[in-house]
């Protein structure tokens, strides 16, 4: 059993900052890309960035130069760092991880946290 739980959502003032946080636990063997995600009411679920083991980095143009994603390997924790927030930025944000729960069986599973709130007012 492997659980993904967000935390660090919450109300900001546009221009504020927030930092997200997403941990791991359960039955890991090995965790390899995570990645944030994010839903605005209305809208389709989209890439917000991922990053890979080593530590390779992606984003959404829409975010590039404000939001940071890093991850604790040790921590089996996810971040996303976000920066000059703006009222477009409100919507539920999911993290998800490709993860290994068998030493013997190489077989990857995509898993999903439940989401945290961001809602940025103007």
């Amino acid at each position: 059993q492997v659980q993904l739980v967000e935390s660090g959502g919450g109300l900001v003032q546009a221009g504020g900052s927030l930092r997200l946080s997403c941990a791991a636990s359960g039955s890991i063997f090995s965790i390899n890309a995570m990645g944030w995600y994010r839903q605005a009411p209305g809208k389709a679920r989209e890439l917000v960035a991922t990053i890979t083991k080593d530590g390779s980095t992606n984003y959404a143009d829409s975010v590039k130069a404000r939001f940071t994603i890093s991850r604790d390997n040790a921590k089996n924790t996810l971040y996303l760092q976000m920066n000059s927030l703006k009222p477009e930025d409100t919507a539920v944000y999911y993290c998800s991880a490709d993860i290994r729960t068998m030493k013997y069986v190489p077989r990857w599973n995509e898993y999903w946290g439940p989401g945290t709130q961001v809602t940025v007012s103007s």
